[in-house]
């Protein structure tokens, strides 16, 4: 062949290479600009395109492989040269089996002080027995053996768990040995009423590698006090925020259950966990999540007036676009094989919305061997129904929608107990994408893409 006719041959167009622009781009008008901001769902990248960007984009079909804008939009993600549904259930098969953490929701009494009205717990009375603990340690052993992950982590839940502060400390020091003994890191949390957040229980929990804690403050003192009342009544808000005032070493969240009664005090209790980490020094940061109807709220005769399933859009935007990510393949560690939730009992549930309901175990801590994970447990179907919600996402409406990168096809617990959960925010795409254009903003975004070149 003539060398000169071989270099004057036309090179590919960007489509002729496989790119074209990604199914998960959210784009709205920029206010007050001719510029537009992409968010894209599958990288977790969101910034300004101006015009010519736009129609770059557009014509794929027409400008060179080589075109240099090629790689920064590849860059950012809002074009692909790959099928990137196939790649987000490729995640989601990994994560099923996916071994490089082992994590435990341990409810060390499913007891409670509080008696507040949406709670979706039934409480009881009683402590985790010493057996039971005999049993957790022996199971996160084989968890730790047959997985071969390199770290363990514990969320104390209940209940409320600082109820049995002689347990969490017995256990702790139980399974950071063990950690230690397998290679393994050791990390914590905690999710409190903050009630008993006391500076004993505080050292005690630091000292036994709590790393986290999460602690609800329905609003103000009087909205809150309405809500998340002692047992039998009295208030709350006081004792919580003085113990938030002490020294916290560390990181806590204030989370908000937004429901129709104390929506309008989100900013204000915003600005109020702002200046309280300011004041006492601790990490302290807010976030809202909406409050949804359960059959223990109803039973309660709905004391508070709900937001019925989260499907607040403001709040919801709100809440996601403060913890924007790239795309996963699952929603959960209900849906990986090598996370459970152990109640006061040693029953085994995959979601901890479960732990409070025996029936929905399946198996025990004494028991169950994920060696051979099938055979050993009590209650199959309650296990495995949990892991065929992750990707592939059951439900062909799921796979062909454009926040299947954020949603994964929602809470597993409440697909197959109440049927589908979309995203709050699901019809307002344009105001997600402002929001997190707000949040992330060109800066953040042109720092990204130079890591991602390096």
């Amino acid at each position: 062949m003539d060398p000169e006719m071989h270099d004057s041959e036309p090179q590919r167009t960007a489509a002729d290479a496989g790119w074209h622009v990604s199914r998960y781009n959210l784009i709205a008008p920029v206010p007050e600009k001719k510029t537009v901001a992409i968010a894209n769902l599958y990288k977790g990248t969101c910034a300004e395109y101006s015009p010519i960007e736009m129609y770059l984009m557009s014509v794929l079909d027409q400008i060179s492989e080589g075109h240099p804008i090629i790689e920064r939009l590849s860059k950012r993600g809002v074009i692909a040269n790959f099928d990137e549904r196939a790649a987000l259930e490729t995640m989601g098969r990994g994560a099923c089996a996916g071994s490089r953490n082992v994590g435990l929701t341990i409810c060390p009494t499913m007891s409670c002080n509080f008696d507040c009205p949406y709670c979706f717990e039934n409480h009881r009375a009683g402590k985790m027995s010493a057996e039971v603990q005999d049993d957790i340690v022996a199971l996160a052993k084989r968890m730790l053996e047959t997985s071969a992950a390199r770290g363990l982590s514990v969320t104390w839940f209940g209940g409320e768990p600082l109820l049995a502060p002689d347990v969490i400390e017995s256990l702790s020091q139980r399974l950071m040995a063990l950690a230690e003994d397998c290679g393994a890191e050791y990390r914590a949390g905690i999710i409190t009423n903050g009630y008993l957040l006391t500076l004993e229980n505080v050292r005690m929990l630091a000292d036994h590698k709590v790393f986290s804690a999460q602690v609800t403050l329905d609003g103000m003192r009087e909205a809150h006090d309405a809500t998340r009342h002692l047992a039998g009544g009295g208030a709350t808000f006081d004792r919580i925020v003085e113990n938030l005032r002490g020294p916290i070493p560390f990181h806590v969240s204030i989370r908000h259950n937004v429901h129709a009664g104390n929506r309008d005090q989100m900013d204000a209790l915003e600005a109020f966990v702002r200046q309280l980490a300011a004041d006492s020094g601790n990490d302290i940061v807010y976030y809202p999540a909406p409050v949804a109807d359960s059959a223990v709220a109803e039973e309660r005769g709905k004391q508070v007036s709900l937001l019925c399933g989260g499907t607040d859009s403001e709040v919801g935007i709100r809440q996601d676009a403060s913890r924007f990510t790239a795309g996963r393949g699952h929603y959960c560690g209900a849906q990986s094989l090598w996370v459970v939730g152990i109640d006061d009992k040693g029953n085994l549930q995959k979601c901890w919305e479960s732990v409070d309901k025996p029936e929905d175990s399946f198996g025990t801590a004494h028991d169950w061997d994920p060696k051979n994970p099938l055979a050993t447990a009590s209650n199959l179907d309650n296990l495995t129904r949990y892991l065929n919600t992750a990707a592939p996402v059951p439900d062909e409406e799921c796979r062909e929608c454009v926040w299947l990168p954020v949603c994964v096809g929602g809470c597993p617990n409440k697909r197959l107990v109440s049927g589908r959960a979309c995203v709050p925010y699901k019809d307002d795409a344009e105001a997600y994408a402002l929001a997190l254009h707000a949040r992330i903003g060109e800066e953040k975004a042109h720092k990204g893409d130079d890591e991602q070149s390096e």
